[in-house]
């Protein structure tokens, strides 16, 4: 088995060497990494039309592409590999959870979900960290239990233009209470903030940020998962398609 792995954390990063091993534990026999040359977090799914891209071979069967992870599917399998076809995409592992709408700014989504769009079986994965922060993340989570997820996801098998976003708790390894399969939840608006400080010369610059989530999540979904220190496994499909809004305007239409 061929995988692909790309993230959007940058070519160095923890999450990155963290799902080498699982593939390693799923039992590749090829890994090829491609993953942005710098942190590419929040990126969303956007491609580089106003920049070229610059290319750099790290080590063997490991590249640095200048863009975003959504650059750096398409240069592996049009440039990298040469029109050759791994038989998966992993994006991740992501140091924080992509859940609710995360989804729609992830670069590590947008990964699988560009690999998705090019016929290719692609998961997303992401480890939520501790209030610790990110020099607290249990990396150990996803080495003991993502390869027999990703093993159960594959017997199943991941249908056209779909992909999977996997979310990792917080807490160890041991104290993972189980598997659930979520629907994408949805945050509260009024946690996103916009937090206003002053630079050397007293001029004002931003940062946008959240606040931690203070509501009950809704049951079924990836928040409640993850509050229940829980694996969240969401299908997503690249149609964003409403149905149900599609025939009511037909019919309002005529």
């Amino acid at each position: 088995m061929h995988i692909l792995i790309t993230n959007d954390d940058g070519i160095h990063a923890p999450g990155l060497q963290v799902l080498e091993r699982v593939a390693d534990a799923m039992g590749a026999d090829t890994v090829t990494v491609v993953a942005p040359e710098a942190d590419q977090s929040g990126v969303a799914h956007s491609l580089s039309l106003n920049d070229p891209l610059r290319l750099r071979e790290v080590s063997p069967g490991h590249f640095a592409v200048k863009g975003t992870p959504t650059d750096c599917v398409i240069m592996a399998l049009h440039k990298i590999l040469d029109g050759r076809r791994p038989d998966l995409v992993l994006s991740g592992v992501n140091a924080g959870h992509n859940v609710a709408e995360d989804v729609t700014y992830s670069g590590t989504v947008a990964g699988a979900m560009e690999a998705a769009i090019l016929g290719l079986p692609a998961i997303a994965l992401s480890q939520s960290f501790p209030p610790g922060g990110r020099d607290a993340i249990p990396w150990d989570n996803v080495e003991t239990h993502a390869p027999g997820v990703l093993r159960r996801i594959l017997d199943l098998g991941i249908a056209p233009s779909t992909l999977i976003n996997i979310n990792f708790p917080r807490c160890s390894a041991a104290q993972v209470q189980g598997v659930s399969i979520c629907s994408q939840g949805k945050r509260d608006a009024a946690l996103l903030r916009v937090e206003e400080r002053l630079d050397g010369r007293h001029r004002p610059y931003y940062w946008i940020g959240f606040q931690r989530q203070t509501s009950e999540p809704a049951a079924g979904s990836d928040l409640a998962a993850l509050a229940a220190d829980r694996i969240a496994v969401t299908p997503l499909q690249v149609d964003l398609t409403d149905r149900e809004n599609l025939a009511r305007y037909a019919a309002a239409f005529g």
